[in-house]
Order: C-alpha cells, then sequence, then structure tokens
C-alpha cells in the first residue's frame, strides 16, 4: 500500500501529486491492469515469448 504524509504547509495538488508518483513507481495500477481479467498460464507465456521476441527485434 503506497502512502503519503502531508507535510506541514503544503497544498492537496502537491500531496495528490506526490500520491501518484508513489503508485507509479510501486506499480499498482500495471498490477490492477494485469489482475483484471484472469489469464492462463499458456496465454501467459505467449505473450512472455511475443515480448522477448519484440525486444530482441528492437536491440538488433
Amino acid at each position: 500500500m503506497s502512502t503519503v504524509r502531508l507535510a506541514e504547509g503544503e497544498n492537496f495538488e502537491s500531496l495528490l501529486k506526490r500520491f501518484n508518483k508513489r503508485v507509479q513507481q510501486d506499480g499498482i495500477l500495471s498490477e490492477i491492469r494485469r489482475r483484471q481479467h484472469f489469464e492462463p498460464p499458456s496465454v501467459r507465456r505467449k505473450k512472455k515469448e511475443a515480448a522477448k521476441r519484440r525486444k530482441s527485434r528492437r536491440n538488433s
């Protein structure tokens, strides 16, 4: 769980900005998107292999 503490004299906008940055760094949103629908292990493996192929094509 991501938490941020309100500093003395800090406005809400800067607090929200720090919170959003912390959530992004912790990878919470990407984890939620990944878990939104169940993927069988076979589909996960196929996606991982496709990502490897794309990455190797980019680096070559």
